[in-house]
Order: structure tokens, then sequence, then C-alpha cells
């Protein structure tokens, strides 16, 4: 073998064959009666920064069976080359190996750093020509789909838990498709899954001798839910934090009138909403209908709906400026206390809250202060959400801040139910963390005996997936593991814009390390 510089950007190597014979690709007959030679010119993987390319003088032969359509043929290298190829099998391998990390644009463009120019279909062909990977059979499995096109097609991904990788792709997330992929491999020990029923029901039918274990996330977060529906069913209790003082309400004048608009007449935006409202409004007397008003106009349906259902243009203006989160309604109720008590001064009040924890202006402080000496009516702060108020409870009382300890006490002082819910999510979550799954029957009677129906809707379906519940408060495992490689999959379906047929994908998943 010898090697010639050809130029400055590659290099031509040289090799002869000495091969005693060949297989027809014909008629895989043997032959070693030599008619001529024949050069080939694969490309190779750089060296030192140039690229190469081989130069091979292999034989033709001539096929010995009379019948054989292909009369000659040429010897192959075998781990070198292959039937018409242009790439040697270790620039093939390369070219796939990035394809399958960077996929098909990506992968086309650092291929150029190899030296090969190659269109991105073509690294995704040597993708899609790999082999499937047998899929090993995991002690234990976890389950967990993924979307194809979110909420309308999914998948199924199983990953082995213990060593974290990726195990098989199934099309769908039907049942019968995890049953029959678990009857062909009965070494599954444990099925970690969330508690959606098809896959219950597929490993209970395809691996009845697994352990099932529901995860403690998705636990916790039906939990959540609960709550946060309970709270709000109870949000006339919420009240109590922004309560009006009764003496003060009585003795008050009624308010005037407000329009509750940040845009005085005269601002262009204000009349411009106006002049639309105003358009909109007669062409609806005219006999028009809100399909033609919005092609006259180039509105959307939504807009002529919003211009039509308000009655005047400053209804239009609500929500713009009155609730936007500010950073002093978490101090709103202790500052309406202290006014309450007759402490009204904004710099005294300001140096109270500064110690629990509010981070913002002085100037705020005396602004909301301001509005309750000069408001004809009583100006208190607004009653948390019920979103806020499961927040509370759901957390763990030392994460809470002093305010939020305080406004939580007093919704749960007042709200005998709230109160009942507090004790039940405290219980679940030491119950969760201390891994005493021993103690969820316990727990679900104590929740059938107070007038909670959100609660008493999860606990019964806690109740009909009770076993694997248990095991899931219990075991070590879950499915963590697997929404990460969820997360994956929609990486590689983005990088690939809409290319990522299951087998495509199925590869990459698998393949890719």
């Amino acid at each position: 073998m010898s090697s010639v510089d050809v130029s400055n950007e590659a290099v031509l190597i040289e090799a002869r064959c000495t091969m005693l014979g060949a297989d027809c690709a014909g008629c895989g007959g043997w032959s070693n009666q030599v008619h001529s030679s024949y050069l080939r010119f694969p490309a190779d993987v750089l060296s030192a920064g140039k690229r190469v390319r081989l130069c091979l003088r292999v034989r033709r032969f001539v096929c010995g069976n009379a019948l054989c359509e292909r009369r000659t043929f040429v010897e192959q290298i075998a781990g070198l080359i292959r039937r018409y190829g242009r790439w040697t099998e270790r620039l093939r391998s390369t070219l796939a190996a990035v394809g399958l990390a960077l996929a098909g644009r990506a992968g086309a463009r650092m291929a150029g750093v190899f030296g090969v120019a190659v269109s991105r279909s073509t690294v995704l062909r040597l993708v899609e020509a790999l082999l499937d990977p047998e899929p090993p059979v995991p002690r234990v499995l976890g389950v967990d789909e993924y979307a194809t096109r979110k909420g309308r097609f999914y998948g199924t991904v199983l990953v082995d838990v213990e060593t974290r990788r990726p195990v098989d792709l199934l099309p769908d997330r039907a049942a019968s498709s995890l049953a029959a992929w678990l009857a062909e491999r009965p070494g599954v020990e444990v099925v970690c899954r969330d508690r959606a029923p098809f896959f219950a029901e597929g490993a209970t039918i395809g691996a009845p001798q697994a352990v099932q274990v529901a995860d403690r996330w998705h636990l916790w977060h039906n939990l959540s839910e609960a709550a946060e529906r309970c709270v709000a069913q109870h949000r006339g209790c919420l009240g109590v934090l922004a309560r009006e003082p009764v003496e003060f309400a009585a003795a008050a004048p009624p308010p005037k009138e407000m329009t509750g608009s940040p845009w005085p007449t005269g601002h262009r935006f204000a009349d411009r909403i106006r002049d639309r409202h105003a358009i909109v409004h007669s062409l609806l007397a005219a006999g028009h209908s809100r399909r033609s008003i919005g092609r006259q106009l180039h509105m959307t349906h939504r807009t002529v709906k919003r211009l039509v259902d308000a009655v005047v243009p400053e209804d239009l203006f609500q929500g713009q400026w009155q609730n936007r989160p500010t950073v002093l309604d978490e101090y709103k109720p202790y500052l309406d206390d202290r006014w309450n008590h007759g402490c009204t001064n904004a710099w005294a009040l300001w140096e109270e809250i500064v110690p629990l924890g509010y981070k913002g202006s002085y100037q705020r402080v005396r602004a909301y202060l301001r509005e309750k000496r000069l408001s004809p009516g009583p100006v208190s702060a607004r009653p948390p959400t019920p979103r806020t108020v499961s927040g509370w409870i759901l957390r763990h009382p030392e994460n809470l801040t002093e305010s939020e300890q305080m406004r939580l006490k007093a919704v749960l002082a007042h709200c005998p139910e709230l109160d009942a819910l507090a004790g039940h999510v405290r219980s679940f979550a030491r119950m969760l963390t201390e891994r005493g799954g021993e103690r969820l029957p316990e727990w679900l009677d104590a929740v059938r005996q107070d007038d909670l129906p959100t609660i008493h809707t999860l606990a019964a379906g806690i109740d009909r997936d009770r076993d694997a519940v248990i095991a899931g408060l219990t075991l070590p495992w879950s499915s963590g593991v697997v929404e990460g490689h969820a997360n994956r999959i929609k990486m590689l379906k983005r990088q690939m814009f809409g290319r990522a047929g299951f087998a495509l994908l199925r590869k990459r998943v698998l393949l890719a390390t």
C-alpha cells in the first residue's frame, strides 16, 4: 500500500486486493476466473485535517453460471466497502452517528466539517438503514406516554429504571400493545407507571406476576388538583382576609360611580376603543350580523364579540390595571388590621412590614394608605385566590412566611372544611415522604368521614388502584426517569421538523447515546 499526496485538500491511498475469488451477486456462485481489473474510489474519514479517498484496484470476475443475468462482477472487501458504496464503512458509520445525534439538517452541516457533502435526506437514510436494536428484558420497567401529535396521537415509551436507558417505543398507548410487549418478556418484576387506566390494564394482563408501582409525583399532583377544587368550592370563606369593618362601611357615604379606566378622555387608546364600540353597535342596530361586521371592519370574531357584549366602552377597560399583582398584596391584610386599630402613619407601618419580608418601597405603602384616606368607601385587600390558599396548604409550614402563616391560620379557623382538608393533605405528605404506604387505608377512612366531595372523588380513584398506590408510597421506585425520556423525545421530534416518523424516531431514541 502506498500513499500519494494529490493536493492540499485530499490524500489518495492506493491499494491492491489479493482475494482468490468472489461470490456472484446475481446467483451466489463462486468464481475465480479473472476477467479484468477495476478501480474504485471510496471516500474515508479525515486524516490530519485532509480529506482521504482510497484508490482500490480490485478484480472483475466472470460468472460461471450460464443462466446468471450478471455476466461479470467485482470482488468486495468485507468491512471496508459495500456494493455501489461511495464511502468506506468507517465513514458511513461516522455519518450515521452524526445523524443519530443531530438528525437531518444539523447532521448535514456537521458532515461538511468532516469534508463530506451530503443532504439532510441522505443523513436520515443512513440512520434508517441501521439495524433495529433488540429490546432487552429489564427487571424494573418504567412506562409513560409521549405525544406524536399533542392532544390527538400518543405513543408509549418503555425505560429500564435501573439503568435509566430507554428499552423500546410503542406506536400507541393502547393496553393491548403494552400487554403484548410484556407477554413476550416474562422477566419484568416491577412496572412503574402513572395512574392512567390503559397502562394499569396492560400491565395487569401482560405481566400479572409484576408489582405495579404508582408514581409518587402523580399522586401528589392529583391531590393538589383536588385540594384546589375544594378550596374553590369554599371561596366564600376566603373573604375573612379582606373583611370590611362594619362600623366604617355603615357610616361611609355611597361610593361614586367610577369607570375604572386608566385612560382619560382624549387618550388615543381610549378614543379608538370608544370609536370602535360606537361603530360596531351602530352596525349591529342597522341589522348587520356579527360575521358581517367582522368582515367590514377587518376584526376577528372574538374582538367583535367583546365589543358587542360591552354595554359601555368603559366595560372594556376593566382588568387592565386594577387587578395587577404587586409586592404589597401579601401585606395588605396586615396594613388593614393595623389601620383598623388606629395606626395610620405610613412610615411606621412600612417599618413594621419590612421585618416581615416586604421588599418594596415606602412610597407604595404611602400610596395605599393615601387611597384609604381619600376613598369615600372602605379600601381593603382583595381576598387571595383559591390557588394561592391551596398553595399555602400544600407547602410545608416551615416554607411559609410569617404573613402567609397568619393568613392561612385565619382561613382555617373560619372554615372547618378547609381545616379538615389541611389535615388530610399534611397526613398524606407525611405518608409520602416517610414511605408509610401501610397507613393509606387509615387515610382513606379518615377522608370519607369529612364532607369534602372533591377529596372523596380522589379517594375513590386511589381505592380502585390501592395496591399500586401502596407500592408507590412504600417502594423506592418511581417514574421520574421516564418523564425525563418523554421530554427528550419532544426534543428529538422538534429536531427533525416533522419528519419524525415512528421508525426513525424509535431508532434515534434507542440508539442515540
